[in-house]
């Protein structure tokens, strides 16, 4: 039986438990250029006694930012802002990767730089609308993107993983999660294309499996996570048919295990038979954020290391109340309770990210 406050080898790297920080996007990058800020650099330090943190969402690119002030390292400014809250975290012992997360379809012009708009693997517009500084605003059809933009985005995350180590992070985790980019590629109602790059399940996987090979290769396996969330209907996605769920991430799955990475963080949805089989094709360290819900993830969520069903569990709303919290767990409390008027969104159970502070 596994001891959630063990020590646990993760890729080489010894972790002080087995306790995630889950990565809640919290728009706070008010520094010039989408740059990260002392306030971060304390938010993320006061939660250091995590066995392994995850970041926030940040674009690797410009056109990849969906939310109004979130963070990016695809500029030298914005690296030398994350050595800030790099050196933080590692002072009080932490370690800290940096959550990679191109939105695609999810963004608006507003949001981006002159002259860019979002993309996607099709230009199918998302249901709903997108927060901006000028208010809520429909999303908008998205460009579809052609194979050399498909390859400069590829690169355009390998940058961002390069950009992430020189800023200090321990590696990065690539957002497959959620409705954002490689989500797309993924699920079919947002992956219409003829080309290799969609259709059956080969295509479909093939981006995510590329990034994760660029990112791979220019940072090392041992430093790169990725993060899953199969048929999560979050942001207007439809990944219904059971079957072909099963095949597209076990598929995924098992080319990615190939790659020789860190870890695999599987946000849960309802059919734990998926995590279970996701988990016995997984080579290395399994990451759950479990489905909890009408409840967010509680202490309870424990006794998913000690059975083995995952290596770590993550925790969102929890550590956010509670930065403490290994300590407060290792108690059994007491914990504050997350205040719901503090934030839009959640603790993820397969739902939502989106923290607002």
């Amino acid at each position: 039986m596994m001891d959630a406050f063990a020590p646990i080898d993760v890729a080489g790297r010894p972790l002080a438990n087995r306790i995630v920080m889950a990565p809640m996007t919290r728009s706070r990058a008010y520094g010039p250029g989408a740059t990260a800020t002392d306030l971060m650099a304390t938010y993320y330090s006061q939660r250091a006694s995590a066995g392994l943190i995850v970041t926030e969402g940040i674009q690797p690119s410009p056109v990849g930012q969906g939310y109004p002030d979130t963070p990016g390292l695809h500029a030298p400014e914005q690296v030398a802002a994350w050595r800030r809250v790099t050196d933080a975290v590692h002072c009080e012992g932490g370690v800290i990767f940096a959550q990679l997360m191109h939105t695609g379809r999810l963004s608006h012009p507003s949001l981006l730089p002159a002259g860019l708009s979002p993309v996607a693997p099709s230009p199918v517009a998302a249901k709903g609308q997108v927060f901006t500084h000028q208010g809520p605003m429909d999303f908008v059809t998205p460009r579809e993107l052609d194979t050399d933009a498909i390859t400069r985005t590829i690169a355009d995350f390998a940058d961002a993983a390069r950009n992430a180590i020189a800023a200090g992070f321990d590696g990065v985790e690539l957002h497959g999660a959620n409705g954002y980019l490689i989500h797309q590629f993924l699920a079919p109602n947002t992956n219409q294309r003829t080309d290799d790059w969609g259709g059956d399940v080969t295509g479909r996987v093939r981006f995510g499996l590329e990034v994760a090979a660029a990112v791979a290769e220019a940072i090392g396996g041992h430093r790169t996570g990725f993060r899953i969330s199969p048929g999560n209907p979050y942001n207007d996605i439809a990944e219904k048919d059971a079957a072909d769920v099963e095949n597209t991430y076990t598929t995924l799955v098992a080319k990615l295990g190939e790659l020789n990475l860190a870890y695999l963080h599987m946000l849960e949805g309802v059919d734990r038979t998926l995590t279970a089989r996701l988990r016995k094709t997984w080579p290395s360290t399994f990451i759950l954020n479990p489905f909890t819900l009408p409840e967010r993830t509680g202490p309870d969520a424990l006794t998913l290391i000690q059975d083995g069903t995952a290596d770590m569990i993550a925790f969102g709303a929890l550590f956010l109340a509670n930065p403490d919290l290994p300590a407060r767990l290792a108690a059994q409390g007491p914990y504050n309770t997350p205040d719901p008027a503090t934030f839009y969104g959640g603790d993820h159970h397969g739902y939502t990210d989106y923290p607002h502070l």
